[in-house]
């Protein structure tokens, strides 16, 4: 589904909104949109799946219960591939059942919402997801410069130690 927003800065965070609802999906992409946000759209999981795989997704934002695929499906299905796994996943449900959100984040979700809820406590909770997935990135890219310099200190202690063995058995001729 391909809806036209108003520019929004590259920096902000894409959001994919997911509900086969189109009131419901215009009513989160425009209050979205309106919060900053860039905002992908598609009317059921198997879109879902395929505009994850057209552009990075930074948040998804799903109905729980769809037809065909259900959020908890999606939630499946983004933590199946590996490129996608800490991809933050919430769910929104106006159905109060405890098993669906059982099943939601035992699928991986990692928040479910429920319906009616305040946009400012979502955005609040969105926010959330995206900080603590920026500081798995930031982890993640700090432990890759750190073991790139153990490799380094590593190859250099064994320059050393070929050096020290070469002295030594100078010294001993």
């Amino acid at each position: 589904m391909d809806i036209r927003f108003p520019t929004v800065p590259e920096e902000r965070p894409r959001i994919l909104v997911v509900d086969p609802n189109k009131t419901n999906l215009g009513v989160l992409t425009r209050r979205l949109v309106e919060a900053g946000y860039r905002v992908s759209a598609a009317d059921c999981g198997q879109a879902a799946v395929a505009e994850l795989h057209r552009q990075p997704i930074d948040l998804v934002l799903a109905e729980l219960y769809m037809p065909r695929m259900s959020g908890a499906d999606l939630a499946r299905v983004i933590r199946g591939e590996a490129i996608w796994r800490e991809l933050p996943v919430m769910l929104i449900t106006g159905k109060s059942k405890p098993a669906g959100a059982v099943e939601a984040y035992e699928a991986g979700a990692d928040d479910v919402i429920l319906k009616p809820f305040h946009f400012e406590v979502l955005f609040a909770r969105i926010e959330r997801r995206l900080d603590r997935a920026r500081t798995l990135q930031r982890l993640r890219e700090d432990n890759a410069v750190l073991d790139a310099r153990i490799v380094e200190r590593a190859i250099q202690i064994g320059e050393l130690k070929d050096q020290l063995a070469e002295v030594k058995s100078k010294a001993s001729r």
